[in-house]
This record gives structure tokens, C-alpha cells and sequence, in this order.
């Protein structure tokens, strides 16, 4: 754990807080505006409705979930950072039954909303019995004694905390706190005195840390049951093999787009595909120089930041992840346990524009509609659109997806199948392969982690 993850982590809390915000006033003019409860069925328009809120909450949950896990216990974070890392945790835990309690409180009552939230929506990774996973979730005994831990802490050191969180960037945290600590009463003052006495004892024979470990600890086991099985790994390290980083140094050119698969991750749970998370690779300073755009007004302003060099390695991408769109070290989609890297067919002037256009979008909030509509948040394949869209020969087909237009990791990998303005010029999956294949081994390597023919 580093300051780093904890600034993701910060980020990703306060933008999905007040988006949370947002989808509560959404869901309260969509339950004004529609009556299936009476009529007993939903619309067309009606139910587009209903799916896109439920396909932007489960996404932002996902997120929130992967903040709360990546805390997976007091020894992975330096003890200078775990009163932040708390705060952090604290604010995504509360976050997440707040969400829960409003659903509840929205549409419990109404049958025909409940059995639309229990449809799953395959094409977003969304399993079915959503509603009632969430509300199980609320009123389980085993995460009420967890978070109480956490409330604990909280209670004995809040003077300490809140002492801490006068730091601009934790301000926040402690703002979210402080306006939704009561939704955790019911889950906390119903259940957790009971289950303390029958099973808290256990929980603390198996803990020997200090009380902040243990409060870490809590969350991130309440954070752990939310998630499916087959969604995390425990000690699983998404990384690629060292001989394939070191070919890719080589190989990789500005413009490429990296796709790639970390297995076991919630990440994949909220966006589909084999492949399902996309970054746009920048290159170097000295590869952003040759092609002449250093001195563009919206690379300039950021020169510090593309420059910088992250665990030796100087080449930069431009990737949208649940902290928003940010410059990273290529070692972020390194982090991966398969990858694909697909190539556009276009000038280097064009490659250019297309690079500085991209770089402008550069610190706005990641986009859970998943909705290409507006450039105000972006996912992470609407990076890519948003760059080289239009730019030369290249052009996206968008794809309606629950009324919304989309582009999805597995429309990229299908278009450079089908040779449409893309090429797969090299791939790595370790069920596969040893080493970086590339040339026409590419594409069949694609194909055999789809289960498709190659041609």
C-alpha cells in the first residue's frame, strides 16, 4: 500500500459520493414519472430507464467494493498511511450501505421494480438477484460486527481523525462521514451486539494487531463478503511476466491501444468482455517530442507529469480507471494478467492530433453511466474515442446498449479482427503463451481466449 493507492482511493470516493448523490434524485423523478407498480408492467422507455440506473449503481458499487478490498489487511499499509487509509475505507464502507439503505427505501415495496433489479443485464457483467444480493448484504449480522470495529475506532479516535482530515484531500472523507454515519445505526445498533457476543470473540483471537488494524480489517472483510467468489482471489497479484514487459518496451509505439484482463479482479465485474479495460499508450517524453507535440497547449500544461518516471520506466498511458482519467505509468496496464495491443492505421501527423486531443481530457471523472453522450466523465474505451474519433481513417461504431451509446473493450478486440481500422499486432495470455506473440500469431491467440476459429 502506497500514497498513491490511497489518492486513488480518495478520488474514487468523493467522485462516486456526490454521484451517488445524483443517481438518488434520478431514482426518485424515475419512481414520480412511472407507475408499473399499479400498471403491473414496465415500457420499453421505462425499462431502458430502470436497467441504465441500476447498470451506473452496480458500477459504482464495484468501485467503491475494490477501494474497501484493496485495504486486505493492516501489514499492507505503512502505519504512517493507515489512519488515511482508514478514513478512505470508512468513507467507501458507509458509501455502500447508504446506497444500499436507499434502494430499500425507494422501491422495497414495489414487486414489479424489486423483480426488474433482480434481471441480470449480461452485457455489463451484472449477475442476476442484484436487489436481493444488495439487501442480504444490509442485513447480515457478519458485516454489522465487522463494521463495528470500524465504528469503534472511529468513536475513540475522532478527535485524532478529525485532526488529520483538516489535509485538504481528506477533508472531504470526513465530510462524508459526518453527513452519513447515521445509515449506519440500524446495521450497527440491530445486529452487532448480539453477534459481538457470539462471535466477536473469535474475530479478535484471530486479530493480535492494534485496534486501527483490527477497524482495517473489519471494513475490508465486510467489503470481501459482497464480492463473488470467483470475483477475488486472496493474494492473487495481477502482473505480467518480466520477459514480456521487457518486449513491450520495444515494441509498443504512440497511439497503441493496450487492452487488457487482470483474472480475479472486481475490476472485469462492471465492465464486459475477455478484454474489458482499454488505455491509450503515450510513450515517452522523447517519443511525445519526436512527434512534435510538447510544446501543444494541452500537453504542455501536464510536461511535469509525462516526464515523470514511476519504478524506472519513463513511458506514460492515458487511462481511465475508477479515479478518473489520469497520465500513469505504463506499469499500471502491466499490471495485468493478459494483454492485447492493438495498432490504428494512420499518419504520424495523425497519430499526433489524435495523441493531444486525447491528453486534453486528462482529469475529468470516470464515467459509471457508461454513456457516450457526453464527454463530461469518460470510461475507459471513450478515452480512445474521444481521441481518434474522426482523426484520419479511424471511426468506432457505437453500440446501444440499454439506450445508451457504447463502446466496449470487446468491440475494439472485434473490430481489429475484422480488420476495421485496427490491427492486432500482439498478444499475451499466460493460459496460452510463454512470451508477447505478435504478426498473425496475434489474432489467433485472440481467438483462442474468445473460443473462436481463427480464420
Amino acid at each position: 500500500m502506497n500514497s498513491e493507492q490511497i489518492n486513488v482511493g480518495l478520488r474514487t470516493v468523493a467522485h462516486i459520493a456526490t454521484y451517488i448523490d445524483e443517481l438518488k434524485l434520478q431514482a426518485h423523478r424515475l419512481a414520480d414519472a412511472i407507475p408499473p407498480q399499479q400498471r403491473g408492467y414496465f415500457t420499453p422507455e421505462e425499462e431502458n430507464a430502470t436497467r441504465a440506473l441500476l447498470i451506473s449503481y452496480w458500477q459504482s458499487r464495484c468501485a467503491l467494493l475494490d477501494v474497501v478490498t484493496t485495504f486486505r489487511n493492516d501489514r499492507s499499509v505503512d502505519k504512517r498511511e493507515r489512519p488515511a487509509a482508514f478514513l478512505v475505507a470508512f468513507a467507501a464502507a458507509i458509501v455502500l450501505v447508504d446506497a444500499a439503505r436507499f434502494i430499500r427505501e425507494t422501491v422495497h415495496e414495489n414487486s414489479v421494480v424489486r423483480s426488474k433489479l433482480n434481471e441480470p443485464a449480461e452485457e455489463f457483467g451484472i449477475p442476476a438477484g442484484v436487489y436481493d444480493q444488495i439487501q442480504q448484504s444490509l442485513v447480515s449480522t457478519r458485516n454489522a460486527w465487522r463494521l463495528y470495529f470500524a465504528v469503534k475506532y472511529f468513536e475513540d479516535h475522532e478527535s485524532e481523525l478529525r485532526t488529520l482530515a483538516e489535509n485538504a484531500d481528506l477533508a472531504p472523507m470526513m465530510a462524508i462521514i459526518d453527513r452519513l454515519i447515521d445509515r449506519l445505526d440500524v446495521s450497527i445498533s440491530q445486529f452487532a451486539q448480539a453477534k459481538m457476543r457470539t462471535r466477536g470473540g473469535q474475530l479478535l483471537r484471530k486479530i493480535t494487531h492494534d485496534i486501527l488494524g483490527q477497524a482495517l480489517y473489519g471494513i475490508q472483510k465486510f467489503g470481501s463478503t459482497l464480492i463473488a467468489d470467483q470475483y477475488a482471489k486472496p493474494g492473487h497479484r495481477p502482473q505480467l511476466p518480466k520477459t514480456v514487459m521487457q518486449q513491450l518496451d520495444t515494441f509498443l509505439e504512440p497511439g497503441d491501444i493496450l487492452m487488457v484482463r487482470k483474472e480475479y479482479a472486481l475490476t472485469n465485474y462492471f465492465l464486459p468482455g475477455y478484454w474489458p479495460h482499454a488505455a491509450l499508450y503515450l510513450g515517452n517524453a522523447e517519443d511525445l517530442t519526436e512527434l512534435g507535440i510538447h510544446n501543444h497547449k494541452n500537453v504542455q500544461p501536464r510536461w511535469a507529469t509525462l516526464t515523470a518516471t514511476n519504478q524506472g520506466r519513463s513511458q506514460k498511458v492515458l487511462e481511465a480507471m475508477k479515479d478518473g482519467v489520469h497520465i500513469r505509468s505504463v506499469e499500471t496496464p502491466f499490471s495485468s494478467d493478459s494483454i492485447v495491443i492493438l495498432r490504428q492505421k494512420l499518419t504520424r501527423t495523425e497519430f499526433s492530433f489524435g495523441l493531444a486531443r486525447g491528453i486534453a481530457h486528462e482529469g475529468k471523472c470516470y464515467d459509471f453511466d457508461f454513456d457516450f453522450r457526453s464527454s463530461e466523465r469518460l470510461v475507459c474505451t471513450e478515452v480512445i474515442y474521444r481521441a481518434f474519433e474522426g482523426v484520419g481513417n479511424a471511426h468506432f461504431d457505437l453500440t446501444t446498449r440499454v439506450g445508451r451509446p457504447t463502446l466496449s473493450g470487446s468491440d475494439l478486440i472485434q473490430f481489429a479482427l475484422a480488420g476495421k481500422n485496427l490491427t492486432a499486432v500482439a498478444a499475451f495470455d499466460r493460459n496460452y503463451s510463454e512470451d508477447l506473440v505478435t504478426s498473425t500469431e496475434a489474432p489467433q491467440l485472440i481467438s483462442s481466449c474468445l473460443g473462436l476459429k481463427s480464420n
